[in-house]
């Protein structure tokens, strides 16, 4: 089936209301055992998006990392945010994500306002008024950017992350769940760039006493993406 390029739909009707910026965000890393969660925000305005423009998961590596030079100059403005491992086992899922949002739209030289925020749980909340759409990073031009451009940021930071620590194998897996990654946690244990309140951890008994839980912990904030996550 071929993929329906994103438009600046749900954009202009945000301008129609009002809005004069709007910014996309989307993430990448919430499903990873290691490494940061990361938030792009995008400004895109209304011109014509660069050939190819896509949720980032819909492309291939080789066309990721083509793209996201040409949509760094395309952009009006694009900034990223991060949460730590450590911040992801502090807050939880939800607080991370929020965290890191923030901090991406700290970042950027305008201030929005409205974002269009992928999915349909507003992670992000007030003061900014979010619209949530869900599979925007398919169908909103501006959420794409944000997609490209985290995914592959974090990517590359994951691979620098990897020298350090390579029977983990980062530079391909990003910190996801993956055949490497799980034979290294078992013989290795974590290291410092891993969540340890995820639940790949019960299932590994040698290091399973460094699992740490936070008080209150539900699906709420994140617990079932952890477990979904497992992978073994």
């Amino acid at each position: 089936m071929p993929i329906v390029p994103p438009t600046h739909s749900v954009e202009r009707s945000l301008r129609r209301a009002g809005a004069k910026i709007v910014v996309g965000l989307d993430e990448v890393g919430r499903g990873a055992w290691a490494g940061p969660v990361t938030v792009g925000a995008a400004v895109t305005g209304l011109r014509r998006a660069p050939e190819g423009l896509t949720d980032s998961k819909l492309l291939t590596e080789l066309r990721r990392r083509a793209l996201a030079p040409v949509l760094a100059d395309w952009v009006t403005a694009y900034a990223l945010g991060h949460a730590s491992p450590q911040e992801c086992d502090e807050l939880g899922m939800t607080a991370a994500l929020r965290l890191a949002a923030v901090r991406a739209l700290e970042a950027l030289p305008v201030e929005p306002d409205a974002v269009i925020l992928d999915g349909k749980h507003d992670y992000l909340g007030g003061p900014w008024r979010v619209r949530m759409v869900i599979k925007g990073d398919q169908s909103c031009i501006c959420v794409s950017a944000a997609s490209v451009l985290a995914k592959v940021h974090r990517d590359g930071l994951m691979a620098e992350l990897g020298e350090q620590h390579l029977a983990y194998g980062f530079a391909d897996n990003a910190g996801y769940p993956s055949p490497v990654h799980r034979a290294a946690l078992e013989e290795f244990g974590p290291t410092d760039q891993h969540r340890l309140s995820w639940a790949y951890l019960d299932a590994l008994p040698k290091w399973r006493h460094l699992k740490r839980v936070r008080p209150g912990l539900n699906a709420a904030d994140g617990s079932a993406d952890e477990q979904l996550t497992l992978g073994f």
